[in-house]
C-alpha cells in the first residue's frame, strides 16, 4: 500500500466502488447512444428519406443535413458519456487511493499521532491509508472512521484485507454533529466527502453551503490545538479556505487542482493554533502548496 504505483485492479478488488449506480447509469446511456449512432451510420439513406417525408416543405438537402447532424451529435454524446464513466471509475478507485497517499504525506510524523479521525470514510481507502501510516510509524494510536451510512462491516473487512484492523474502529454519525468531545484528535482527514454534506438542500443553495461550513467547523472543533486537518474535496475548496481563515486556523495550504468526478478538486490542509504563540504563517494567510503534485 505504500507504493504509489499500486495497480487499480488491486484497489478495486479490496474496495470496490461506493457510487456504482452513477457508473452504470452513464454506461447504459453511452451504449444506447452508441447503438443509435451505428444505426445512423448503417441506415443513413433510409433515415434521410424519413427526414425528407417529415420536412417536405424545406429546401433540398436539409433532410440530409439534419440526419447527419443528429447522427454526429448522437456519436459525440456516446463518446462524452464513455469519458465521463471512465473518469468516475478512475476517480473512485485509482485517484481516490492516490489522493489518500498525498493527504497522509502532509503529516510529518505519524509516530506521535494517538487519535485520528476520517470523516466520511466510506469503504476505507483513506481510513486504511492513515492506519497503515500509524502502523509503519510504530504508533500505538488508532483511527476512527465515521460515516452516515451503515458501512462498518465492509469498512472493517477492507481494514482486515490491508492488515490494519487493529488500528481501525468505525462509528456511524453525522458530520455536522460529530459524536466526539472538543480537542480530541491529533489528525482529522476527509476525502471527497464534505461536498455531500447538506445536499438535501440542493447543490448550490445557501442552506447547503451553511451545512458544509457546519461540517468543516466540526472538524476544527474535535481537532486538538496544534493538530492538523487535511481535506480533499470537490469544487468548494475556496469556501473552506475562507471559513478556515475566519476560524483563525494556521498554515492553510491549498494544492494544485486535480480533476475528479469531472470537476476540479483540491487538498486543503491546516493547523489548529496551539496555546503557544508561534507559527510560520500569520492568521488568515494561505499558501498554495504546488509541491502536492509530486511530494504529497
Amino acid at each position: 500500500m505504500g507504493k504509489t504505483g499500486r495497480d487499480w485492479t488491486q484497489i478495486y478488488a479490496i474496495y470496490g466502488m461506493d457510487d456504482w449506480q452513477t457508473l452504470v447509469f452513464l454506461l447504459i446511456h453511452a451504449i444506447f447512444f452508441t447503438f443509435l449512432s451505428i444505426l445512423f451510420l448503417l441506415y443513413f439513406n433510409p433515415i434521410c428519406a424519413v427526414f425528407e417525408s417529415l420536412s417536405s416543405a424545406l429546401p433540398a438537402g436539409t433532410a440530409r443535413f439534419a440526419a447527419g447532424f443528429t447522427g454526429s451529435v448522437t456519436a459525440l454524446s456516446a463518446v462524452c458519456l464513455f469519458v465521463a464513466a471512465g473518469n468516475i471509475f478512475y476517480s473512485s478507485v485509482s485517484l481516490h487511493w492516490e489522493m489518500a497517499q498525498r493527504m497522509v504525506n502532509v503529516i510529518n510524523d505519524w509516530s506521535t499521532v494517538k487519535h485520528a479521525l476520517d470523516v466520511g470514510c466510506g469503504r476505507g481507502i483513506l481510513l486504511n491509508t492513515v492506519a497503515l501510516q500509524l502502523k509503519k510509524g510504530g504508533s500505538s494510536g488508532r483511527v476512527v472512521g465515521l460515516d452516515g451510512r451503515k458501512t462498518a462491516v465492509s469498512t472493517l473487512r477492507t481494514a482486515g484485507m490491508e492488515g490494519v484492523q487493529e488500528y481501525v474502529t468505525c462509528r456511524e454519525g453525522d458530520a455536522r454533529r460529530l459524536p466526539f468531545s472538543d480537542n480530541y484528535f491529533d489528525v482529522v482527514v476527509s476525502g471527497a466527502f464534505l461536498h455531500t454534506v447538506g445536499k438535501e438542500y440542493g447543490n448550490r443553495t445557501a442552506a447547503a453551503a451553511a451545512e458544509r461550513m457546519r461540517g468543516l467547523g466540526e472538524l476544527v472543533r474535535v481537532l486538538k490545538p496544534g493538530g492538523v486537518g487535511v481535506v480533499w474535496d470537490l469544487v468548494h475548496a475556496m469556501e473552506y479556505v475562507q471559513r478556515l481563515q475566519e476560524l483563525k486556523m494556521e498554515d492553510i495550504r491549498v494544492s494544485e487542482p486535480v480533476t475528479a468526478f469531472m470537476v476540479s478538486s483540491h487538498i486543503v490542509s491546516f493547523r489548529k493554533p496551539s496555546h503557544q504563540v508561534g507559527h510560520h504563517l500569520g492568521y488568515g494567510e494561505v499558501r498554495l502548496d504546488w509541491r502536492c503534485s509530486t511530494n504529497c
